[in-house]
């Protein structure tokens, strides 16, 4: 009998961790370059129920390379965390999480969907659809290591419709995968070769959400809260992840809620984006100097403020920027002072 999972919440796992899935549960998607853990809590405090790290190579972390302890960064209030790794050897990926799993991490993604030419030609994300035997033997490699952790543990997979159009792996290898255990899929529905150009085919969610037993998670073209709530309605996914949404406003997550809710959002005011800017900074500063931190700020302000009439100008100061004192006139001139 097929389970209805359009519902407030679906847990996967019955013990200790639990990792909610549905409509009212929005989950931040693993950003390469983005998705560290100050943006991870700043998109929990806006309402994530649900985070991705990075994406972390399943070699680095045996070979203990520099850079992939800082991706794997948490704090309690960092939960529940998926790890989203990637790599081509399923020796690699199912002994990477054996050892994450011995630090305490329980839930895992495997990418098989990045069309990033220096992955690809790893044979790692997108490639992998070119060889579905290997995504299994991925998939059973990583289940296989959850299954013997004490506590409930997982791994999902998030993937494309294929290479490119003419070569679809869907539905065939999501059921495939439903079958070896996974606790979820994500699909972006392009193909690899698009990158990000022309649009999701939300056909394809609608068809496999109709014949997958296990949630599945919805990305791509999820700008808005609005085209959330959409996506949901017109293909019956049984949660969102969202990517550039998010990177462009953290707040996309309590304004999907109060969609949900049959609320309308509120308007953000300058001041509410004062505020987004200055708790990311707080976040950052917890880790990080404060000349890293503002040298950080400065890439990631223009992403908040895109829209904003004032962007172009903002992106200028923010370039001669070096110290606090700087940054905080900047935030005075253009949000703090004056109306809405």
């Amino acid at each position: 009998m097929k389970r209805h999972f359009f519902l407030p919440q679906y847990v996967c796992g019955t013990r200790c961790d639990k990792l909610p899935i549905g409509p009212d549960k929005p989950w931040l998607a693993p950003l390469a370059g983005y998705s560290d853990l100050p943006f991870r809590l700043l998109c929990r405090e806006y309402g994530a129920a649900v985070c991705e790290t990075e994406m972390v190579s399943a070699k680095g972390l045996l070979y203990k390379s520099p850079g992939t302890g800082d991706l794997l960064k948490n704090t309690s209030a960092d939960h529940p965390l998926v790890v989203q790794l990637f790599g081509s050897s399923p020796s690699d990926l199912g002994e990477a999480v054996t050892t994450l799993g011995r630090n305490g991490y329980r839930w895992f993604d495997c990418n098989f969907g990045c069309s990033v030419p220096k992955v690809m030609r790893q044979g790692a994300g997108a490639a992998l659809l070119q060889d579905e035997d290997r995504c299994l033997d991925i998939a059973s490699a990583m289940l296989n290591a959850t299954k013997k952790m004490e506590d409930t543990a997982g791994a999902g997979f998030k993937m494309r419709l294929g290479i490119e159009a003419g070569k679809p792996v869907l539905p065939d290898l999501a059921l495939r995968l439903e079958d070896l255990g996974a606790a979820w899929i994500c699909v972006h529905p392009r193909w690899a070769r698009q990158g990000f150009a022309g649009e999701a085919d939300w056909k394809v969610l609608e068809m496999l959400a109709k014949r997958l037993s296990i949630p599945l998670i919805a990305s791509g073209d999820l700008i808005e809260a609005e085209d959330g709530i959409k996506c949901m309605r017109q293909t019956g996914v049984h949660g969102l992840m969202y990517a550039r949404g998010a990177l462009r406003n953290p707040a996309i997550f309590s304004e999907h809620l109060a969609l949900l809710a049959g609320e309308k959002p509120s308007v953000k005011t300058k001041k509410d984006m004062a505020n987004m800017i200055i708790r990311h900074m707080q976040l950052i500063s917890q880790s990080c100097t404060h000349e890293e931190t503002i040298f950080r700020m400065r890439f990631i302000v223009p992403r908040y403020v895109r829209n904003s009439p004032h962007a172009r100008v903002i992106r200028q100061r923010l370039c001669d920027c070096s110290g606090w004192e700087g940054f905080e006139n900047i935030l005075e001139e253009f949000f703090l002072s004056g109306g809405n």
